[in-house]
């Protein structure tokens, strides 16, 4: 009986194979390193990173309009800005010179429903004369608004009435005098937050004018006024 032959191994059927195994083995050895190795360079430094030193600005050229000792200016005294008054008046000045008030509402793009809706209620409840939207800022006014007119016997009515009913919007109440710049700027009353008014350039009525703004009311109140 002849001598049985020795069963080949899968190592020793193919030294290409082997090879070929032994080449794969080595390459994803050496990405797996490189991956590892990039990994760790990825990974951010913990230690902290200086700010960037200031550098100095490119001039721009030319000189400034004011000069250069502006810093060293006294202080000047403003002229009065009550127009025919010393800046500390002699004695009071008497409330029959009001002849009327005006109450201008204050809005923006965010509280226009709001206002929409307390100028509704006004022109229902009150015998005013109501003013146009300004959607724009117009005369001593720097934000959108409306405004109405009453005459004083309203006064301890339409006042509380606002405070009730201001619906958070900002409210300026002033009396109409023959001084319109005081009138807005320091005979005033604010409902809510109060904000600036640029009424620094309104003067005095001239030769021909009414002495002060009269009120023609235009509305139809037909809503009975809610008392407890």
């Amino acid at each position: 009986m002849p001598p049985t032959k020795p069963r080949a191994t899968a190592r020793s059927a193919s030294p290409d194979a082997d090879r070929r195994a032994m080449l794969l083995g080595g390459g994803l050895a050496a990405a797996t390193a490189s991956l590892t190795t990039g990994q760790a360079k990825a990974e951010p430094s913990t230690s902290p990173v200086p700010p960037p030193a200031p550098q100095p600005r490119a001039p721009v050229g030319g000189k400034s309009p004011w000069g250069y000792e502006t810093f060293n200016q006294a202080t000047p005294k403003p002229v009065s800005v009550r127009p025919g008054e010393t800046p500390i008046p002699t004695h009071p000045r008497p409330y029959t010179d009001i002849k009327s008030y005006h109450a201008h509402i204050y809005f923006d793009e965010d509280t226009a429903q709001k206002a929409a809706l307390l100028r509704g209620w006004v022109a229902e409840r009150f015998l005013v004369e109501l003013g146009d939207w300004n959607l724009t800022p117009r005369g001593p006014h720097v934000t959108p608004s409306f405004y109405f007119g009453f005459t004083n016997d309203l006064l301890h009515v339409i006042l509380p009435w606002l405070q009730l009913n201001s619906l958070g919007l900002t409210i300026l109440l002033h009396p109409n005098t023959d001084d319109p710049r005081a009138d807005h700027l320091y005979y005033t009353a604010w409902i809510n937050r109060a904000q600036p008014v640029n009424a620094y350039a309104m003067h005095k009525p001239g030769e021909g004018e009414p002495a002060v703004e009269l009120i023609y009311p235009n509305t139809k109140p037909h809503v009975p006024i809610e008392t407890a």
